[in-house]
């Protein structure tokens, strides 16, 4: 018999998640309890049989209890959760900022408890997730949340908890960032004389067909990069300014740091 999933949330990070684990057949029998889904993501779970619960003293007690609500809600909505957590559930969060400590508090100091912090390119199977488990997780349930995760893209595991912060300003966060990159590019070639639908085009295939590079290819990103900068050609020209004061090499890592300072304020309200 398959594991139990309960999944508390199916908003945008929870939403994803389902939906690459059913598109993906994570192996595991699947319960959400969301008191108002989208109709897409309504219709998502009604089409694959998804069992779908208003409240949590509806649903069935977990083997894996994964929350997926926004770090501001955790303290409200955990303690809401105790009927649905036994001595060998594991409690899975995917919030940012939120400690092993906090997610065990409201049902036990020995509760198994792991932390993912996944990114939306779950919903196409492409995306990353990095795993942290207290000692009271086994191996075996170590192994059974890597399959849950690798169903929708890449995994890997810390020992380290205080490197989640970090986790979140790199690859949490950071799909957003590549978002903004393709809508910057794409009000560029506006602003350079293109069509705005040829722009978006452009800018998406771009963005989008690199990325697909940089991940089927074994050289490093520094490599790609100068594979396609010819000395004193029109590339050069525009990392100069990228690469040069204010550009990326200053702007992400303050960006990350913003992001991994955010996470960590979040952790104290």
């Amino acid at each position: 018999m398959a594991d139990k999933l309960v999944l508390v949330g199916a908003g945008n990070m929870g939403g994803a998640l389902l939906a690459g684990w059913l598109d993906g057949k994570a192996g595991f029998d699947i319960a959400v309890v969301d008191p108002k889904p989208s109709d897409a993501m309504a219709a998502k779970m009604a089409a694959h049989g998804v069992a779908h619960f208003m409240n949590a003293g509806e649903a069935p007690v977990a083997d894996y209890l994964v929350v997926a609500v926004k770090p501001q809600m955790m303290a409200a909505v955990l303690p809401q959760l105790t009927s649905l957590v036994s001595a060998d559930t594991v409690v899975v969060s995917v919030a940012a900022g939120t400690s092993v400590a906090s997610l065990a508090a409201p049902f036990g100091d020995a509760t198994r408890v792991v932390r993912v912090m996944p990114n939306t390119p779950a919903l196409v199977g492409r995306g990353m997730s990095v795993c942290f488990a207290n000692d009271h997780v086994s191996d075996a349930q170590s192994a059974s949340i890597d399959t849950l995760m690798t169903a929708v893209g890449e995994v890997a595991w810390i020992d380290d908890e205080s490197q989640m912060d970090a986790v979140t300003g790199v690859s949490g966060s950071g799909p957003a960032y590549v978002f903004h990159l393709a809508e910057a590019l794409a009000q560029a070639g506006v602003a350079a004389g293109l069509d705005a639908k040829l722009a978006d085009q452009l800018a998406r295939a771009t963005v989008s067909g690199a990325g697909e590079l940089i991940a089927q290819s074994s050289d490093t990103p520094a490599t790609l990069r100068q594979n396609v900068t010819s000395p004193n050609g029109t590339t050069q020209a525009a990392l100069e300014v990228l690469m040069g004061e204010g550009g990326f090499p200053d702007l992400l890592p303050r960006a990350v740091k913003a992001a991994a300072d955010r996470s960590r304020e979040l952790s104290k309200e």
